[in-house]
């Protein structure tokens, strides 16, 4: 897998690209990261068995709130735009919350203008060329909205404090609880409460990454009420418990690190 830093006036808005190539097949267990994306197949599209569906050629993956395999019967060529949590429908025009819990084909949106991405990127001749339509085509989207900038400072304070109220995040975004968790939905794809469980989790995942062992700690800093709210919610992320997941030497936080 290779990363791409976007573009600087990018940055604010998309968290990274990665390319993906293999010849051969392979099935990976993913978790949810909290960051929809969209993703240009160039090779054979991935199977999703929970879903029971393949990619299309160009795919937009939203927020989900359960573990998953990606399949690959090989032939894989993937490039991949990685957007922070609140800020993928600026470049849609389309709420995350449509693709929530989903992956949906960009063609479905009847926008010629993201048509025609897919259809360069598709016939582009290299990796890095791709990476540079994709990244031109989003520059051309940038506009930012007061509710942009309003979730952006919410889920800012979430990965700060987990345990932060939906009450305290509306107050912040000088909103009603009623309308924050509307506009939350409209911009994240998922309500505020739900949103919160992918942020302990990830967060738990990396102090776990980071060498921290004592459960009853990463608890306590992660915003679950105990240790056993801790290892129940995990597995109900990951499938399996923190215990089991680290023995297996895959524990990663993709939105506590910042691979570009």
């Amino acid at each position: 897998m290779k990363i791409y830093k976007p573009s600087v006036p990018l940055r604010p808005y998309v968290r990274y690209y990665w390319v993906l190539e293999s010849r051969e097949a392979f099935s990976v267990l993913t978790f949810p990261i909290g960051c929809p994306q969209l993703i240009f197949h160039r090779g054979s599209p991935l199977y999703i068995p929970e879903l029971d569906c393949h990619q299309s050629v160009f795919t937009v993956s939203g927020q989900v709130n359960f573990p998953a395999h990606i399949q690959s019967a090989g032939g894989l060529e993937m490039v991949v735009a990685v957007f922070y949590p609140h800020t993928i429908g600026m470049f849609t025009g389309v709420s995350p919350s449509n693709f929530y819990n989903c992956e949906v084909s960009g063609h479905d949106f009847e926008d010629r203008q993201l048509d025609d991405l897919a259809a360069r990127v598709s016939d582009c001749e290299t990796t890095e060329g791709c990476i540079l339509l994709i990244d031109s085509f989003l520059q051309s989207k940038i506009n930012p909205t007061l509710n942009i900038a309003r979730i952006g400072g919410a889920v800012r304070e979430m990965l700060a404090s987990p345990a932060v109220s939906v009450t305290a995040l509306a107050d912040g975004a000088c909103l009603g609880k009623r309308q924050f968790e509307r506009v939350f939905r409209e911009q994240v794809g998922m309500n505020p409460k739900e949103y919160a469980r992918i942020v302990r989790f990830q967060k738990s995942m990396w102090l776990m990454q980071s060498g921290v062992c004592d459960y009853a700690g990463i608890a306590c800093e992660c915003g679950y009420s105990d240790q056993s709210h801790f290892i129940r919610e995990f597995k109900a992320m990951s499938g399996s418990t923190p215990k089991q997941l680290k023995n297996s030497g895959i524990i990663y936080s993709d939105l506590f690190t910042n691979p570009a």
